[in-house]
C-alpha cells in the first residue's frame, strides 16, 4: 500500500473499472471533434478567438474543451446537467418538496436524479436550438454553409441527442467505473488542453518572448500553486463532537466516542469562481453583438480581464457567492438537530440553537479564509500575465481548482479500492484458521 501504482491493474475489479473509464473517456473526447453537418467549424473558430473572447461562450468552451468553438455533436457536454444540478439544489432552499426529497434517502434521490434526467433534456434542448440561431448569425451566416429552418431543426435534435449521451456516459462511469463521471468529464475537457498550452509556452522560449530563467521560476510557481490548492482543497476545521455513553438494552452498552464535525476550509468548491465568472463576461458579450451601443462597448473595455475594476469585482463577486452557495448546502440547524437526536454535543456548547449558532459562528470564519483563497487562485492568472508578460496561459484558477479537486477526489476512491483489496488478504492469507467446519440450518 505505499505504493499503490504498480496495483492498479493487479486488482482485476479495479483493472475494469480504470479500463471502462478510460473508454467512456474516449468516446466522450472522439465525439468532441465530430463537427456537426453543415457547419464552417475553422470560420467558428477564428470568431470564438476573435469576437468572442472574454465572453460567456469562451467560458463555456473551457468546459466542454473546445468542443463549442469546433460546434461539435458534443458542443453542449455536460453543461446542461450540470445547471440542472444546481438549479434543484438552490430550489431545495425555496421549495420544501424538493428538501424533503433530499431528506428522504435513497428514494428521494432517485426521484430527484430522474427529475434532474427531464430539466437536462429540456435545457439541452432550449440551448442547442439558441446555439444554431447563433450560428446562423454570424458574420452573416459564413459559419454555416446552408442556413435555414432545416440546419436550425437538425442541430438542435442533434445536439440535444449529444448532451443526453454526455450525460448516459457520465452516468455510466459513476456506476461502473472509477470516480465521479460528471466531474471526470469535464476533468479531461479541461486536460485535454494541457499539451497545446505546453507547446504555445515553448514557442514563446524559442521566439524570446520568456526567458530560461523565468521559465524556470514559472515552473516553481505552478508547482507550489498546486500544492497549496491540494492542500487547500483537503484542509478544514474540526469541531470536536462528545458522543456519550449509551445502554441499548440486554446489557449491551455503548461506550461513549470523541469524533468531530470537519468544516472544510473550502466548502463551496469552484462554484464561486464560476457564477462570478459568468456574470462579470456578461458586458463582454453583449458588446460583442451591440457593437452599435457605445456604453456597452465602454463598460466591455473598462472590465477587460487584468484591469483594475475587474479584478476588484471579480474579487468581491467570488468572496459574495462563496458565502451564498456555502449557506445553500450547508445548515448549522439541520445539523444541530441531527447531533441532538443523536445524544451527542460539542463540549462546552449547549444542545440545540446555542449548537446551531456556534456552528454558524465557525462557519462564518471558516468560509471567510476559504472566499478570499478562492479570489487569490482566479485572480494568480492575471498577476502570471504581468509577471512574466505572458498573453495566454492555460494556468487559470477555475481550471486549476476543477483539475486538483476532481484528481484528488479519483485517487481517494482508487486507495479505497486498494485499502479493501488489502483487508480482503489479510483475511484469507492472516494467521488465523478456523478449526472445523460448521454447519447454519
Amino acid at each position: 500500500m505505499a505504493n499503490p501504482i504498480p496495483n492498479l491493474f493487479r486488482v482485476p475489479e479495479l483493472k475494469s473499472k480504470i479500463l471502462f473509464t478510460l473508454m467512456v473517456l474516449l468516446i466522450y473526447r472522439t465525439g468532441a471533434h465530430i463537427t456537426t453537418p453543415g457547419v464552417n467549424y475553422q470560420e467558428l473558430s477564428l470568431v470564438f478567438a476573435g469576437q468572442l473572447e472574454n465572453s460567456l461562450f469562451q467560458v463555456y468552451d473551457m468546459f466542454v474543451g473546445g468542443a463549442l468553438s469546433r460546434a461539435t455533436v458534443f458542443a453542449l457536454g455536460i453543461m446542461p446537467y450540470i445547471s440542472a444540478s444546481i438549479m434543484f439544489q438552490l430550489l431545495a432552499a425555496v421549495f420544501p418538496t424538493v428538501e424533503k426529497l433530499q431528506k428522504e434517502g435513497e428514494d428521494g434521490r432517485k426521484k430527484l436524479t430522474q427529475w434532474t434526467r427531464y430539466v437536462t433534456i429540456v435545457l439541452a434542448a432550449l440551448q442547442a436550438y439558441g446555439y444554431s440561431i447563433f450560428l446562423q448569425t454570424l458574420n452573416n451566416g459564413s459559419a454555416v454553409n446552408t442556413p435555414g429552418p432545416f440546419f436550425v431543426f437538425t442541430t438542435t435534435i442533434l445536439l440535444t441527442i449529444g448532451a443526453v449521451f454526455v450525460m448516459w456516459l457520465g452516468e455510466q462511469i459513476t456506476e461502473r467505473g472509477i470516480g465521479n463521471g460528471m466531474s471526470l468529464l469535464i476533468f479531461f475537457s479541461i486536460v485535454e488542453g494541457f499539451p497545446a498550452a505546453a507547446v504555445t509556452t515553448f514557442e514563446a522560449l524559442t521566439t524570446g518572448l520568456i526567458g530560461p530563467f523565468k521559465l524556470v521560476i514559472l515552473g516553481l510557481v505552478m508547482v507550489g500553486v498546486v500544492a497549496g490548492v491540494a492542500a487547500m482543497t483537503m484542509a478544514a476545521r474540526k469541531i470536536p463532537v462528545q458522543i456519550p455513553r449509551k445502554v441499548m438494552g440486554r446489557g449491551r452498552v455503548r461506550e461513549g466516542q470523541k469524533s468531530f464535525i470537519p468544516l472544510r476550509i473550502n466548502s463551496a468548491g469552484v462554484m464561486p469562481i464560476i457564477f462570478a465568472q459568468s456574470i462579470i463576461v456578461v458586458p463582454g458579450t453583449l458588446a460583442a453583438f451591440a457593437t452599435n451601443l457605445p456604453f456597452l462597448q465602454q463598460a466591455a473595455q473598462m472590465l477587460q480581464p487584468g484591469t483594475w475594476l475587474y479584478n476588484l469585482l471579480y474579487a468581491l463577486l467570488i468572496v459574495f457567492f462563496t458565502y451564498f452557495y456555502t449557506s445553500i448546502i450547508f445548515n448549522p440547524v439541520d445539523l444541530a438537530e441531527n447531533l441532538k437526536k443523536q445524544g451527542a454535543f460539542i463540549p462546552g456548547v449547549k444542545p440545540g440553537a446555542k449548537t446551531a449558532d456556534y456552528i454558524d459562528y465557525v462557519l462564518s470564519r471558516v468560509t471567510l479564509a476559504g472566499s478570499m483563497y478562492l479570489a487569490s487562485i482566479a485572480l494568480l492568472p492575471f498577476l502570471i500575465f504581468d509577471w512574466f508578460s505572458l498573453q495566454t496561459f492555460f494556468f487559470g484558477g477555475t481550471s486549476l481548482l476543477i483539475v486538483v479537486g476532481v484528481g484528488l477526489d479519483t485517487v481517494q476512491q482508487v486507495q479505497q479500492h486498494l485499502l479493501l483489496r488489502h483487508y480482503e488478504g489479510f483475511m484469507k492469507k492472516g494467521r488465523v484458521r478456523f478449526r472445523g467446519r460448521q454447519r447454519y440450518m
